[in-house]
C-alpha cells in the first residue's frame, strides 16, 4: 500500500531516494554520531546530504519507522520493570519513561516534560494499550510512580502486583545509558518534539536486535533488511 494513499507520508517529495534516507535515518537514530559526521561520511561515498537534511529526514520518518515496528511488534512477558530518566534540553529536563520485561525486550516508551503522577499514568495508559496488563511491575520508590499505579491498572483483573526492587530493575537501567550516550555528539535536544522523534526511532532498531519484531518473510536478515521494510 502506497504512504499517500494510507494516509501516512511517502517519499515522493524528497530528492533523494527512499533507501539514502532511511539509510541515513537509522544511522542517525542508532549511533552517537553527530549529523555533520554522518554529512562527511555520505560525502565521501559520493552523496551529498547536508547535516541540516539528515536532520529534518529523521524528524519526519523516524516516527513512521516506529509506528511501523509497533504493528509487527512480538508480544512482551508479562513481568514488566519500569524506571524513568531524564533527558536535557537546552539545559532543561525532560523525563523518559520506559517498561521492559524480564528478557530486556521494550514493552513501551514515552518522553514527558514533568516526572509527576500525570505522566506516570500516561505512560502506563499508552503501555496497557497494545499489551495489557502485566502479571507483575516492578517499580522504584519514586512517589509519583507508585501512585499511579492503582489509578492506571483500571481493569477487572486482579492478578497485577507492583513490587519495589532496585536489583530487578538493572536491565531497564541499563537500556537508559543509550538514551544519555547518543545525543552527546549533538550537544543535546533542542525540543521535546525533537527529542521524541529521535529517541522512538532510535528504540527501533535494538528491540529488532532482540528480536522483537516479527519475522517477514524467510531466512535470516540483517538488522538494517528488517527495518527499512517498515517504512514501506
Amino acid at each position: 500500500m502506497k504512504w499517500w494513499r494510507s494516509g501516512r507520508r511517502d517519499f515522493k517529495g524528497p530528492q533523494c531516494e527512499k533507501e539514502i534516507i532511511l539509510w541515513g535515518v537509522r544511522w542517525s537514530v542508532a549511533s552517537p554520531i553527530s549529523d555533520r559526521q554522518l554529512e562527511e561520511l555520505r560525502g565521501e561515498r559520493g552523496v551529498a546530504v547536508a547535516h541540516s537534511t539528515l536532520t529534518r529526514w529523521v524528524l519526519t520518518y523516524a516516527p513512521e519507522v516506529e509506528r511501523g515496528f509497533r504493528r509487527c511488534q512480538r508480544p512482551v512477558g508479562r513481568s514488566w520493570r519500569l524506571d524513568e530518566t531524564d533527558v536535557k534540553m537546552k539545559g532543561k529536563s525532560a523525563y523518559f519513561y520506559r517498561a521492559v520485561d524480564r528478557e530486556d525486550c521494550t514493552s513501551d516508551l514515552l518522553l514527558t516534560p514533568n516526572r509527576d503522577r500525570a505522566a506516570a499514568e500516561a505512560f502506563f495508559q499508552k503501555a496497557l494499550r497494545p499489551h495489557g496488563l502485566p502479571e507483575k511491575s516492578t517499580l522504584d520508590k519514586s512517589g509519583s510512580t507508585t501512585a499511579a499505579i492503582p489509578h492506571s491498572h483500571k481493569t477487572p483483573q486482579t492478578a497485577s502486583v507492583s513490587r519495589h526492587s532496585k536489583d530487578l530493575k538493572n536491565i531497564v537501567e541499563q537500556d537508559h545509558r543509550a538514551v544519555k550516550r547518543r545525543p552527546r555528539p549533538r550537544l543535546g535536544f533542542k525540543s521535546l518534539w525533537a527529542a521524541r522523534c529521535t529517541i522512538v526511532g532510535s528504540e527501533v532498531r535494538p528491540a529488532i536486535g532482540k528480536g522483537q519484531l516479527a519475522a517477514a518473510g524467510t531466512g535470516p536478515q540483517t538488522r538494517a533488511e528488517q527495518l527499512y521494510p517498515l517504512a514501506a
